[in-house]
């Protein structure tokens, strides 16, 4: 369900892996190949990015919910990706290799979206999240997951180092001892491993309820700024990348053109009159 006639004209694309919606300024992309697992197909690296970045650019969503269907979150990248890629191991080995780099930099920025919108992405997993899977969720803002959960850099079981974002995000998210230990050996990590060493935010009885609770959150962050929110989000992914002085000079320079008075005015006065505070979308992004 869109809430406007502009949220479907800004989503027009008619996608295979995923179902898309936006109500109430909460966009909701939905993994939809259950009876697969969720694996991720060809057309999977190309829709997440063009979706995510389509909602992005309308202005119409101020926070992501991704979720999934079936038993499974997602058992990662699909085989017949695999096949495909083994296809082209063929011709002269530099030019070879450029090919290669080029394609392990396409699926790279499938994830890298995520990060790069300018609106949270909450993700709600169920089940198994496994190989490509992890590399997603490392990328999303806030992570949330059933008792049955677990999670698997599975790339190392077969044979392969993951390259498409766990190893360059998990060290940000966990302890570097328990990052090598699941990316070294390939085993298993379950919800509530996840969720001491602080991987996911909170873990849930059941996929009903996880999803209620998360929308509940995401309803919460599209009641504030956009302006405010986008702001908080630019700003964490710097300081991650950057050390604490440049991160606050960054700080210093987005706030002198950011901060403006109308959004601070707005909620004050929602405060003070104890209703819900209106602010104007962000502008839509122009092609």
């Amino acid at each position: 369900m869109f809430s406007d006639a502009n949220s479907q004209s800004a989503l027009q694309a008619e996608y295979k892996t995923l179902n898309v919606s936006i109500e109430n300024h909460i966009a909701h992309i939905v993994l939809n190949r259950p009876e697969q697992l969720n694996s991720m197909i060809a057309e999977f690296w190309l829709e997440l990015p063009q979706c995510v970045r389509a909602i992005d650019a309308s202005a119409l969503a101020r926070v992501i919910v991704i979720s999934s269907t079936g038993k499974h979150f997602s058992a990662g990248m699909d085989l017949s990706v695999f096949t495909n890629m083994a296809a082209t191991f063929e011709g002269e080995p530099s030019r070879r290799a450029e090919r290669m780099r080029r394609s392990v930099l396409q699926l790279q920025d499938s994830f890298s979206a995520l990060e790069q919108v300018r609106v949270p992405v909450l993700v709600a997993i169920q089940g198994g999240a496994i190989g490509g899977a992890v590399d997603m969720i490392s990328a999303c803002d806030s992570r949330y997951c059933t008792n049955d959960a677990y999670f698997c850099v599975k790339e190392t079981q077969l044979g392969m180092t993951a390259d498409v974002g766990t190893l360059q995000r998990l060290p940000h998210l966990l302890s570097h001892g328990i990052v090598r230990e699941l990316a070294y050996t390939g085993r298993n990590f379950s919800s509530a491993e996840a969720l001491q060493h602080g991987f996911v935010n909170q873990v849930f009885e059941n996929q009903e309820t996880m999803l209620a609770a998360v929308m509940k959150i995401a309803k919460q962050i599209a009641i504030n700024s956009p302006m405010a929110v986008s702001g908080c989000k630019e700003m964490l992914n710097y300081a991650r990348d950057h050390s604490v002085e440049d991160s606050l000079n960054h700080m210093a320079t987005w706030q002198s053109g950011m901060f403006q008075m109308p959004d601070v005015h707005e909620a004050m006065a929602a405060g003070q009159q104890k209703r819900m505070p209106e602010f104007e979308p962000l502008f839509k992004k122009e092609n």
